[in-house]
């Protein structure tokens, strides 16, 4: 069993960070786009990346903004990688590249692969992102992309490693299912989505 890329999203505070690093995560984001209950300003963000070590990639989430403010917003906050997860085209990405950071496009449309508009990794959200509901992984309307793709949308410790099995997602990214109410991260849920997307077995959120 390959081991998949695991993200958490839309981190607001010291215990959030802490509990994704100690439990594996590869890549920590922080939800700049406005209108969240996950949101936070840079100077949030700074503060929070500096506690994320060299080797978990730390993501500033952006939707519907300018490549000037995503610009600033990366620079003051030290983010190394930027999500597009919006209607921004192949022309965002090329001058972003400049900055030097990872670039993830996130869309809830069917894509052929990976790299189609520059970007480095592309995330694959649910057809109504935010509402919980995941895509219908088994049915014959889901197509996977080829190359580095991150499965999202109405995952949870209880149906992450169902949702790898079908998709063959190369990794997963989840917000909503980690939380103990809207925008408050659990700890346990971190953890045990985590290990359960590891493990290929259930964990209970208390793992």
């Amino acid at each position: 069993m390959t081991t998949p890329f695991i993200k958490i999203c839309g981190l607001k505070t010291e215990a959030d960070v802490d509990a994704a690093v100690t439990a594996g995560a590869d890549a920590v984001g922080f939800v700049f786009a406005p209108g969240s209950p996950r949101t936070v300003d840079a100077t949030v963000a700074a503060r929070l990346a500096e506690r994320v070590p060299a080797g978990v990639l730390t993501v500033g989430v952006f939707r519907g903004q300018s490549v000037e403010e995503i610009r600033r917003l990366v620079r003051e906050s030290g983010v190394r990688a930027a999500q597009l997860h919006g209607e921004e085209g192949p022309e965002y990405f090329e001058a972003l590249r400049a900055e030097g950071k990872t670039l993830l496009r996130a869309t809830s449309q069917h894509v052929e692969r990976c790299g189609e508009y520059g970007e480095d990794l592309l995330l694959l959200d649910a057809p109504d992102p935010g509402s919980g509901k995941p895509w219908n992984w088994g049915s014959a309307q889901f197509s996977a992309p080829e190359g580095h793709w991150l499965l999202a949308g109405g995952l949870s410790p209880h149906n992450v490693r169902e949702a790898l099995d079908l998709t063959g997602a190369w990794g997963v990214d989840v917000s909503s299912g980690v939380e103990s109410e809207r925008g408050v991260k659990s700890p346990d849920l971190i953890r045990a989505f985590i290990a359960t997307a590891r493990s290929g077995r259930p964990v209970t959120s208390a793992g």
